[in-house]
């Protein structure tokens, strides 16, 4: 199909053509095995415990799969540049499957921190290629479609990931609860050797800066185990440490010769910069809500386990749902204005929830679950989109790659602030309701200031960059025309991936 422009109109059908389908399923797929796995362990693995032992080191199976895929993110980019995406996709997407077979058949707690590693390791690779994928795979006016169908898989996910994992757990075994991925992981292999072309470029040497690769794993490291420590002074040090860690390595990757990051990275004066600032603290903001709202929830208000993970659930509900009823608005102005609006509805939702626990109203504490998740819905698409097509020369796939895995690091570096005002507030010796009720407001206050973090950005971002967008957008789509008029659709998707 001929496109005369890149942001025209489009519907969501022609997600579903012939020229697209395979490659939105492989984008949907990869981002699948990332949130399917999460609920699926995080159902089945205390009972894993239960039966293997280990239940000391339960925490780390989920902070080992965080901090190796987060450095498999950072180094994703640089890896599909000396290697080309469908190689490396093919072998993230088995060091993946390797991990959940370690992890499936353990016969200790040991053997599943291995296996959860690997699988960090292989899934952060492939968020990172996804993304960086996106731009390259589907015109500018589908890409907003493309997360919205995202949002869709991540909904599901939250839903169905409990649930199947449950059911296996309960009736079969917590192993087959793990070897869901498997399945998953071979028709996504099956997918990219499809629809990824053979990496046709120049060869050049695989320098992997290991240091900087290291360092982000020891700063992520940190923060984890400022969530576990034992005094709030420690909690600080292990925070500050952290921030100085991670950001050492921004600085020192600017002049490096191989680059993991933009060179624009969190600048202050580009809209690279300053999305990527939103992208950071838009996350860590909100995962205050993951952490304490079900618990408290439970212990405040006597929920079950199913309907404070359902009230929980209204966030991803709305994130979706806003996702999809945006991602047909095309004009430049209303999306740059959508993503001021969503770090305004995030710290208006945590101002909200702020409010229904002085309350003691519950609904009015969803009603801030609601706004959170609209302002991730409306913005969040965009606000990618935008970074993406906003990068320097030669660094999209930069640009792109670090989006999920500065997703993952927020939310990290959010749990772990917010352990750090739970405990500074005395949240876990809370022995009241009223006790309990001041504790969590202080947490979430907390979370609304971070939050004001990001709407600041929000409005810095600069609105000029918007005709350069169109601009861009308009010459991809006429270099594509030009190119579909000598090949089929099929040649000339595997001559732009090369």
């Amino acid at each position: 199909m001929v496109e005369s422009n890149g942001t025209g109109d489009a519907s969501w059908s022609e997600l579903l053509t012939a020229r697209y389908s395979a490659a939105t399923a492989t984008l949907c797929l990869g981002v699948a095995l990332f949130a399917f796995n999460g609920f699926l362990v995080s159902t089945s693995l205390p009972t894993a415990v239960e039966e293997i032992g280990g239940l000391a080191l339960i925490s780390w199976a989920f902070t080992l799969y965080l901090v190796l895929s987060i450095v498999g993110g950072s180094a994703g980019a640089l890896l599909k540049a000396r290697l080309g995406a469908r190689s490396t996709l093919v072998a993230s997407a088995l060091v993946f499957l390797a991990g959940t077979l370690v992890a499936a058949f353990a016969s200790s707690m040991t053997e599943v921190l291995v296996g959860r590693a690997l699988q960090g390791l292989g899934e952060g690779v492939i968020a990172a290629i996804c993304y960086a994928l996106i731009p390259e795979l589907f015109p500018s006016r589908l890409v907003a479609k493309v997360f919205g169908a995202e949002a869709v898989v991540w909904a599901i996910a939250a839903f169905g990931g409990p649930l199947i994992s449950g059911l296996l757990t309960e009736h079969l075994s917590w192993r087959a609860a793990f070897l869901v991925n498997v399945p998953l992981s071979l028709i996504f292999i099956a997918l990219v050797l499809r629809i990824v072309p053979r990496f046709f470029g120049a060869s050049s040497p695989l320098s992997v800066p290991f240091l900087r690769l290291a360092a982000i794993g020891g700063g992520i490291m940190l923060v984890a185990l400022a969530s576990i420590a034992g005094t709030l002074a420690l909690e600080i040090g292990l925070v500050a440490g952290a921030a100085l860690v991670l950001a050492a390595v921004v600085i020192i990757d600017r002049r490096s010769r191989t680059p993991l990051f933009p060179s624009d990275a969190f600048a202050l004066n580009t809209t690279v910069g300053i999305g990527l600032w939103i992208v950071l603290f838009m996350p860590v903001a909100q995962a205050a809500t993951a952490v304490y709202l079900v618990m408290t929830l439970q212990k405040l208000w006597g929920y079950g386990p199913t309907m404070a993970g359902t009230f929980y659930a209204t966030f991803a509900i709305a994130w979706s749902l806003c996702a999809i009823l945006v991602a047909n608005i095309h004009s430049q102005r209303k999306r740059a204005w959508l993503i001021r609006l969503g770090p305004t509805l995030l710290v208006a939702g945590l101002a909200i929830i702020v409010a229904g626990f002085a309350l003691d109203l519950p609904a009015v504490v969803m009603a801030g679950q609601v706004s959170i998740g609209t302002g991730f819905g409306i913005s969040w698409g965009f606000l990618s989109q935008a970074v993406m097509e906003s990068a320097r020369s030669g660094e999209r796939d930069r640009a792109s790659a670090l989006l999920p895995t500065l997703q993952s690091a927020g939310y990290a570096i959010g749990a772990a602030i917010a352990g750090l005002a739970a405990n500074a507030v005395g949240y876990p010796l809370a022995a009241s309701p009223e006790a309990l009720r001041s504790a969590t407001m202080a947490i979430f206050m907390v979370s609304t200031i971070i939050g004001i973090g990001a709407l600041i950005a929000g409005y810095a971002l600069p609105m000029k960059k918007r005709a350069a967008l169109v601009d861009q957008s308009s010459a991809i789509a006429a270099s594509n025309s030009l190119e579909s008029a000598s090949h089929s659709s099929s040649a000339t998707a595997r001559e732009d991936l090369a």
